[in-house]
């Protein structure tokens, strides 16, 4: 109603036609951003599968809407040359912290370092296979994986660190 001319305010036809077509076009708009929200790898959920089947990755509706955009999004950034730059956008992508990408050239090699996490990464088996899809197949590498060591415990009392477990401590969250 605020569109029209104000003398349709008095018209009874009219206000009920508009209060009839005011929930339709509020569902147009919500399917309007619901579809714009697909087109984001980062808010797309029911539009994760044609991302997938457009980048050649396996659909699997079982898993997480995070873990199908973490592969879409490892698989968009590990395309064209590979560098080290790529290898290490894509490691980053699955361990959600800083990684440092070390080549050992003469070796034929490289090595994954991850410095912004203590503690195994979640998902390696699916870092490795993107890894393995876009690095040079005559290269090899390895995972270089931080833990904690006993000086970075000792402001803990004994008492205070059995309330964790191993894992926990030589990786996990403390907090």
């Amino acid at each position: 109603m605020d569109y029209l001319p104000r003398y349709y305010d008095r018209s009874a036809e009219v206000i009920a036609l508009q209060g009839a077509l005011d929930p339709e076009a509020a569902a147009v708009r919500a399917a309007w951003d619901g579809l714009l929200a697909q087109l984001n790898v980062a808010t797309a959920t029911w539009g994760l599968e044609a991302w997938e089947r457009a980048l050649g990755l396996e659909t699997d509706v079982s898993r997480p809407h995070e873990w199908r955009r973490t592969r879409i999004l490892s698989k968009l950034r590990g395309q064209g040359t590979t560098t080290v730059a790529m290898i290490q956008r894509v490691a980053e992508s699955f361990s959600n912290g800083a990684v440092d990408v070390i080549e050992h050239a003469e070796e034929y090699r490289f090595d994954v370092k991850f410095t912004g996490t203590i503690g195994i990464p979640p998902n390696m088996d699916d870092l490795s296979a993107a890894i393995e899809e876009i690095k040079p197949a005559h290269l090899d590498y390895d995972y270089i994986i931080l833990y904690r060591t006993h000086a970075m415990l000792t402001p803990y009392t004994h008492g205070g660190l059995a309330a964790f477990t191993h894992d926990t401590l030589r990786g996990g969250s403390m907090t």
